[in-house]
Formats: structure tokens, C-alpha cells, sequence
């Protein structure tokens, strides 16, 4: 039996298929109620053709007259409720189809681990919003193009019954109209998904652009690095521009068809009026008919565009939510309290690192390389995969292999040196599940207090996306309160304090050894302040440890060390 990571990736029509099964009901009461409203607006034209004919009768009675407008007044009634709850049920299905897509393809994101997309952060959003978006619109469309039917059904069976010939051309007439447009369609289809994806890798690189903004400002590349976004975008544009002139051509191609179909229907009425092969009431049907079925046949003939489009969709859809799996995380847990053990790990600089930090310790890693320590930060965040490295990584005995992705970050906390900021308040910032029991000691210990008394609404003070209000030193003490208020068993705080003064920084180390004592914890850094208030200190030079005792002894003793950690 074919296990599901095994399994051949679905494509993009298994998820529109699974996006029309679970939403099955709704679209069936969509679909009747759309289909009354397409039959009420057939409907019309026909009734007011039976009236002008029993008006010329001889026998006709205000009575009869009575009834006739009441059966319009229902047909008005009728046609006015189906449309109003028809398209009520099928955008709520809609919406909610759409948000079920972004959920999903966000929690992929979110799961670096356990996915290998060749797509970038820019380009995920987009298949997470408009993809989205696109994909969930066939739930919609199916109904609409089934009512569109049943229009268009109802005005040939009424016309056929006048005269056989007429209903007849209004079957033949949208056999070749879909014909034409389905080839059309194709070519949408196609462009689409083109300009899809030029238009994420274009906000791909904005987002890369507004990540290194500042460094790019330092040595003077951000006129290089616009100059290849301006590129980017203009074939998105160019892009854009043909999508639009394929769907502009589809359109008018659509409407003259249409438009073609219902002159051929009046023109033919009016013939067969004038030989007398029908009646007045009947030309009277004949003509409102072919103006109202404008409306059913326009919607007819722009499914299939719609469908192409919910197709490309779908499709980049897959790239992200079908892509294999890097590795298959355990199930296990580990214990609370449990220590923390590198065993000979080689990856990217480390060779052989080994050390083992006990439960309830304080420990500082000296990098004498700042390639040693983000090599390290990524294997202790499961950044990379377990498979991926030499040696292993334990959590209180237990391979991180053996465990899921979801313990080992409950009791293994990594927050980096550049860890994000999000738009929102310092609170939300600092504990964005609102359940930490500790933002004001995380507040203090990170020395973030002056942010907050320094603004009138305190935490509740708004923030900006990626912190843009705020300075580089802010940005990251509100990072650090974040990490220290997630209390959890072990934290790793890879250069903490890189982008605060001197004074702050001694307040800080002093704090952190304070809030986390008894708790284990791992400081990757070059800070005097914070490699003086561990209780002992690990020196990696050259992807292993070469040093281990105090930040004291090993600046009165080790000359290497003193000269790379002195300030």
C-alpha cells in the first residue's frame, strides 16, 4: 500500500475537484435557485407574449387580464428572492472555499521543514491571496454555468413550441457560439497562469527589496537592486497587458456572437410572423426572447474563461501544496525539563561540533565566525531538516528526527538575530496567542520599558509592518521580549543584543540570567555583557569547540579570545 508521502502529487484538477465536493450542498441550493432566476427571466418574455395574445382575443376578460399580471408580479417576485439568496449561498461558499485554500496554503508555508517549494516568500503570498481567490471561484461558476443552461433550455423548448425552426437555431447557434469561445478560452487559460506567476516573482522581489532596504542603502546597491525589480515588473506589466487584450478579445468575440444569435432569432421571428406562421403573442415571446437570453448566453459563454482561470490557478496552487516532502517528522515528545545535546553535527562550517547544555543551565557560545553561528542557529531552529546534517541534535535523549515539528518548537524556542516584527501593537508583538503569563517580566528583562512608557497607549502602542516605526535597537529588544515571554524549556537567542548601546546591553544580560534562571538557555554571541553572565562559555573557532570555562577565565588566560571579544 502506497503511503500518502509517497503518493504521486495531485494536480491542479483534483483540487478544483475537492473544492466542488465539499461544498456539494451549497451549490446544489445555489444552482436551483440561480436556475428559478434564469427561468423567471426566460419566463418573462414568455408570459408577456401569452398576454398580448389573449388581448387580441375576442373572449378576453379583465379577469383574465388580472391574473396575467399577477403571474407576472410572481415571476418578478420569484426572479428578484432566487437571485438575492442564490448568489448570497454561493458567495458565502465562495469566500469561505477561498479562505480554507489560504489557510492551507499559509500553514504549508509555515512548515519549512517539512516542504520544499522553489518558490519565494513574495511568491507564496500570492498563491495564498489571488490563487486562492481564483481556485474557490468554481464554486461558483459551476452553478452559474448549470442555470445559464437551464435558460437557455427553457428559451428553446418555448420558441420550439411556437416553431420548431427557431428553437432549433437557438440550440444550434450556442453549440457554435461555445465552440468558437473553447478554443478562446485556452489561450486564456495559458496566459493567465503566466502572468501569475511573473506577477509573484515580482512581489517576490519587492519583499526581498524591503528586507534589505537598509543594507542595500550602506553600500550603495538599492539603484542596482531597483533597476532589477523595474525589469521584473515591466514583464509583469507586459505580461498583464497581453492577459488583458486575450480577455478583451474573448469578450467582444462573446458579445458580437451573442449579439449575432439574437438578431438571427428576431429576424426569424419576424419572417415567420410575416408569412403568418406565427402569432403576435408569439413574435412578442420571440423578440423578448432573444433580448433576455443576451444575458443567460453572455454568462454561458464567459464559464469557460472562468474555469481556465480557476484551472491556472489551481495549478500554481499545487506547486506549494503538493510539493515532496523533505523529510517526515516524528510523533514523539520530549519531557519538560530535558537538556540539550549536540553530538558531532557537520553542517555547512561545523565539523564534528559537538556539547551538551544541562537542564536549568546558562551557556554562551563564542563564534569566532559568524558563518559558525547562523550554521548552528538554523540546525537547533530545524531550519534543516534532520537528514540533512551529520551527527544529531537531542532534546532530553531524543533524536529531533523522532519528534514532531510541533514539540520540539514548544520546548525549543531559537529566535534570531533579525527576527521578524508585525504589524500591530507591542503587545500582539511581544504575545501574539495572548496567553504568556509573563509580557511585563519579558518587558523589563529586555529593557523594551522606556518603548513603552514613552507612548501614551503603552503596549497597545501600534507598530508597523516589520517595525518601520520603530529603530533598529527597538526592533530587536521587542523581538527579545517576544522570545522571553514564550517561557519556554530551552531558548536559543542567537546575538540578542547587536543593535543596542553598551549600558543597555550590560542591563540586559543581567536581566535575561535573572528571568531564565533555572531555565536552560543557549546564547550564541560575541557580547562581553552576555558571555559574562553565563555560567560558562564555549568557544567555536573553525566549526568546532575549542575552548570551554568562564567569560573571566578566558579572557585572563586564552590571547585569541580576549582580542575577538574585548571591546
Amino acid at each position: 500500500m502506497t503511503s500518502p508521502d509517497t503518493q504521486r502529487p495531485r494536480p491542479g484538477s483534483d483540487i478544483l475537484r475537492t473544492a466542488l465536493r465539499r461544498n456539494v450542498g451549497a451549490m446544489a441550493g445555489g444552482t436551483v435557485l440561480m436556475g428559478l432566476y434564469q427561468a423567471g427571466e426566460t419566463a418573462f418574455p414568455i408570459a408577456l407574449g401569452l398576454i398580448v395574445e389573449h388581448t387580441m382575443r375576442d373572449d378576453r376578460s379583465l379577469a383574465s387580464l388580472a391574473v396575467s399580471i399577477g403571474a407576472l408580479a410572481v415571476i418578478i417576485t420569484t426572479v428578484s428572492l432566487s437571485w438575492r439568496f442564490g448568489m448570497r449561498i454561493l458567495q458565502k461558499a465562495n469566500t469561505t472555499e477561498a479562505h480554507r485554500w489560504r489557510v492551507k496554503v499559509a500553514a504549508c508555508g509555515l512548515q519549512p521543514v517539512a516542504r520544499d517549494v522553489d518558490l519565494k516568500s513574495g511568491e507564496i503570498l500570492t498563491i495564498a491571496t489571488e490563487d486562492a481567490d481564483q481556485t474557490a471561484d468554481i464554486v461558483e461558476v459551476v452553478p452559474m454555468l448549470i442555470s445559464s443552461m437551464v435558460a437557455v433550455a427553457v428559451a428553446a423548448v418555448a420558441l420550439g413550441l411556437a416553431d420548431l425552426r427557431l428553437g432549433l437555431l437557438v440550440i444550434v447557434g450556442t453549440v457554435a457560439i461555445l465552440s468558437i469561445l473553447s478554443v478562446l478560452s485556452r489561450r486564456i487559460g495559458s496566459s493567465t497562469q503566466e502572468q501569475q506567476a511573473r506577477v509573484a516573482r515580482a512581489g517576490a522581489k519587492v519583499a526581498d527589496l524591503i528586507t534589505g532596504l537598509r543594507p542595500l542603502h550602506g553600500f550603495g546597491g538599492n539603484h542596482a537592486a531597483f533597476g532589477s525589480y523595474r525589469e521584473v515588473s515591466t514583464e509583469a506589466k507586459q505580461q498583464a497587458v497581453t492577459v488583458a487584450k486575450v480577455n478583451g478579445g474573448y469578450a467582444g468575440a462573446a458579445l458580437a456572437l451573442n449579439a449575432v444569435l439574437a438578431a438571427a432569432v428576431t429576424l426569424t421571428a419576424g419572417w415567420l410572423a410575416f408569412e403568418g406562421q406565427i402569432n403576435i403573442g408569439e413574435l412578442v415571446m420571440a423578440v423578448g426572447l432573444a433580448q433576455f437570453i443576451m444575458e443567460p448566453l453572455k454568462l454561458f459563454s464567459e464559464m469557460p474563461k472562468y474555469v481556465m482561470m480557476a484551472r491556472a490557478s489551481a495549478e500554481r496552487m499545487a506547486l506549494v501544496l503538493t510539493a515532496p516532502p523533505l523529510a517526515t517528522p516524528g510523533s514523539g515528545r520530549p519531557e519538560a525539563g530535558a537538556d540539550l545535546d549536540v553530538d558531532y553535527v557537520r553542517h555547512g562550517t561545523l565539523r564534528k561540533l559537538k556539547f551538551q547544555v544541562a537542564a536549568g543551565e546558562f551557556v554562551a557560545i563564542a563564534p569566532y565566525q559568524p558563518r559558525a553561528a547562523a550554521d548552528l542557529a538554523a540546525v537547533l531552529a530545524v531550519r534543516v531538516p534532520p537528514h540533512a546534517y551529520e551527527g544529531a541534535v537531542r532534546l532530553g535523549g531524543r533524536d529531533l528526527g523522532e519528534l514532531s515539528v510541533e514539540a520540539v518548537r514548544e520546548h525549543l524556542l531559537v529566535n534570531p538575530y533579525d527576527g521578524e516584527i508585525f504589524a500591530g501593537t507591542l503587545r500582539s508583538n511581544i504575545d501574539p496567542s495572548g496567553t504568556s503569563e509573563t509580557v511585563p517580566e519579558a518587558v523589563e528583562a529586555s529593557m523594551l520599558t522606556d518603548v513603552v512608557a514613552l507612548h501614551r497607549e503603552g503596549l497597545d502602542y501600534g507598530v508597523r509592518d516589520r517595525g518601520a516605526n520603530l529603530s533598529g535597537g527597538q526592533r530587536q529588544r521587542l523581538s527579545l521580549a517576544r522570545a522571553l515571554a514564550a517561557d519556554t524549556d530551552i531558548l536559543v537567542l542567537h546575538d540578542p543584543t547587536t543593535a543596542v548601546d553598551a549600558v543597555t546591553e550590560q542591563l540586559i544580560a543581567r536581566n535575561v540570567a535573572k528571568l531564565r534562571r533555572g531555565r536552560t538557555t543557549l546564547v550564541i554571541t560575541s557580547s562581553p555583557a552576555l558571555l559574562d553572565a553565563a555560567d560558562r562559555v564555549l568557544v567555536l573557532d573553525d566549526g568546532v569547540i575549542t575552548a570551554e570555562d568562564t567569560h573571566r577565565n578566558l579572557l585572563a588566560t586564552d590571547e585569541a579570545y580576549c582580542r575577538a571579544v574585548a571591546r
